[in-house]
């Protein structure tokens, strides 16, 4: 069996000390005063335990570009998503950065993108910003290891690198509750069949506003299918032509909305006399251009990518510890968005 290597709260533990001192003394961050008995003793615990700063807090020492890499995943052609460079480029604008854009196509399987990586790296950015185009796991370039970064709307699958990704069971939560609190109790819920962090958070949070609210689960009232308009279509069309249909309900995203709305008018539905809907994502040019105008929860695409260039100016300047920020993921609310498309059932 392997032996777990030492980690930076193991040299806190040895040395008696916090985890914030034990980066600051190991990674020389200026302008913080620590006592030299006490830089003494992580030192000690550090050479005890074998436990050295990894490469991306050594490279936090290096001379400086003031160039941030950002290697977006077919983000710069998605429209909701491009939202993302809008926030990391403001952000990096208030602290006198440049961003350093590579767009490039989703790797199949397990692709890594490690060329583009190392297309930023020989530029010699500070730092690198990794987007993908949807919430998922993903494995990273080995290479990714030479500078700081963070996932932007993703998670690492080794657990070594900050991450900053939507509250998917939070949305749901509000999307559901939004149904709930207007009288709603048989609502349908028409989900994505992909194995990714969004199926799975949107379908808890439909499930945990059922079971606050006391409303029994049925099953009958989810169905799964490709998260586009044709098979939202489709998956609203059997659900809703039924004597037993349900009052409202809540989409996987907006295309699938846009699709419920195309069943409930040839069923003669009116939206939201006869049935409410809630969207997912707020793609503003389906959302915002229904009609009525679909309710629905916004991702945080800009303050994704705000989060994530500041995050990185913090661990520039050794403000923040790579390690404990790679703990988990940072969860940012995805706000309801309220717009025409929820009423109280007829007969509430």
């Amino acid at each position: 069996m392997a032996v777990k290597s030492a980690g930076i709260r193991d040299v806190a533990e040895l040395a008696g000390v916090s985890v914030t001192t034990v980066s600051h003394v190991l990674n020389n961050t200026p302008h913080t005063r620590v006592a030299e008995e006490t830089r003494a003793r992580v030192h000690n615990a550090a050479k005890t335990l074998g436990y050295g700063p990894n490469r991306a807090a050594q490279a936090l020492r290096t001379n400086r570009t003031g160039l941030i890499g950002l290697l977006s995943e077919e983000i710069a052609t998605t429209p909701h998503a491009g939202r993302i460079i809008l926030g990391a480029q403001n952000a990096a604008r208030e602290h006198d950065l440049t961003l350093v854009i590579i767009n490039t196509e989703r790797q199949a399987g397990n692709g890594t993108h490690q060329g583009d990586v190392q297309a930023l790296i020989d530029r010699q950015v500070d730092a690198v910003l990794y987007a993908t185009m949807y919430h998922r796991s993903v494995s990273l370039p080995p290479n990714l290891g030479e500078v700081p970064a963070v996932l932007i709307d993703s998670t690492d699958r080794a657990g070594i690198v900050p991450a900053v990704v939507p509250d998917e069971v939070g949305g749901a939560v509000s999307a559901v509750s939004h149904l709930v609190e207007a009288g709603h109790t048989r609502i349908g819920f028409l989900n994505n069949d992909d194995d990714v962090p969004a199926t799975h958070g949107r379908f808890a949070g439909y499930r945990q506003v059922l079971e606050t609210n006391r409303i029994p689960f049925d099953e009958a009232l989810v169905a799964a299918a490709p998260s586009e308009t044709l098979p939202g279509y489709g998956l609203a069309r059997r659900m809703l032509d039924s004597a037993d249909r349900p009052t409202a309900l809540f989409c996987y995203n907006d295309r699938m909305a846009m699709g419920a709305y195309r069943a409930a008018m040839e069923l003669g539905l009116s939206i939201p006399d006869d049935l409410s809907i809630v969207g997912f994502d707020n793609q503003e040019l389906i959302a915002a251009n229904l009609f009525p105008g679909l309710t629905t929860v916004a991702l945080p695409h800009y303050e994704m990518g705000q989060w994530a260039v500041e995050t990185l100016v913090q661990l520039l300047h050794g403000e923040a510890v790579y390690e404990l920020l790679a703990d988990k993921p940072t969860l940012l609310d995805c706000p309801l968005v309220v717009r025409d498309s929820v009423a109280a059932p007829r007969n509430h």
